[in-house]
């Protein structure tokens, strides 16, 4: 750890700060934060609220689906603008009537999971990280599977994939959602998973995976968690706080069942 600048005062826990981004041992500048550190909070704040306030391409995202093999559509929410959804969370819980009625109409004969994708409180997470989870999700799902095209949903909140997933005769959904910023992570996605989605589920029916990013949780360990967590919701019929995530002990359990590595030879 480099010695700080002249004038500055180390905090104790300085060493900590090559182990986090996290905004701790900030060290003082007499009565106040280093000049360094408040003009990085101030950097870190802005690029929160862009994250907030940035609209999603839609139509990029759609087109690098479909470039890597996904069917899409297309939807919004009842909040109008990006004004709109930030002071009526209810309204992004809630299909437009006419995308509502359109997906209706493509339902068929149902489908085993739908994927939701919203942009949520960051699009900057969706239009990072989306994609390649996909990617990575579609090695970990079994053939059989009966997926609906994906649908990108603009200012959504988690619930309305309940109504998607409920208009496209699903068994299960899940939302791939950008999370609200951090100060240390402006572009955090997350997955809630619900089974038998339909309007009026709540938060305690869901499962969810946090901090999906290269700096937190890796898209090869999430689409794993994602699909354990799936085939045991299809397995039980359930979501929520009555399944636990336990997707950690069939790693253990693989691991096991491995042969052990061959044993040196002596000399």
């Amino acid at each position: 750890m480099t010695a700080p600048p002249t004038g500055i005062t180390a905090d104790a826990w300085q060493e900590w700060r090559a182990a986090t981004p996290a905004r701790l041992a900030l060290g003082r500048a007499g009565q106040g934060m280093p000049t360094d550190e408040t003009l990085r909070f101030g950097w870190a704040h802005a690029m929160a609220r862009d994250a907030i306030h940035a609209a999603l391409d839609t139509d990029a995202l759609a087109a690098e689906l479909q470039a890597a093999g996904w069917a899409t559509r297309t939807v919004r929410s009842q909040a109008a603008d990006r004004g709109t959804y930030l002071r009526r969370p209810d309204l992004g819980r809630q299909l437009d009537p006419e995308h509502a009625q359109q997906l209706r109409a493509e339902a068929a004969a149902g489908c085993d999971l739908c994927l939701v994708i919203g942009d949520g409180l960051s699009s900057l997470a969706v239009a990072r990280h989306a994609v390649p989870l996909l990617a990575a999700l579609r090695t970990q799902l079994p053939a059989s599977l009966r997926i609906a095209p994906v649908v990108i949903a603009a200012q959504a909140r988690v619930a309305l994939a309940d109504e998607v997933g409920e208009a496209l005769g699903a068994r299960m959904a899940a939302m791939l959602i950008g999370e609200r910023p951090g100060l240390s992570s402006p572009d955090s996605l997350g997955i809630y998973l619900t089974h038998g989605p339909a309007r009026g589920r709540h938060d305690a029916q869901r499962n969810c995976i946090s901090n999906v990013r290269p700096q937190g949780l890796a898209y090869d360990a999430a689409a794993f968690k994602l699909a354990w967590l799936l085939r045991e919701a299809l397995r039980r019929g359930l979501t929520g706080v009555e399944l636990k995530d336990e997707s950690d002990l069939a790693v253990l359990e693989q691991a096991s069942s491995s042969p052990p590595p061959p044993l040196p030879l002596p000399g």
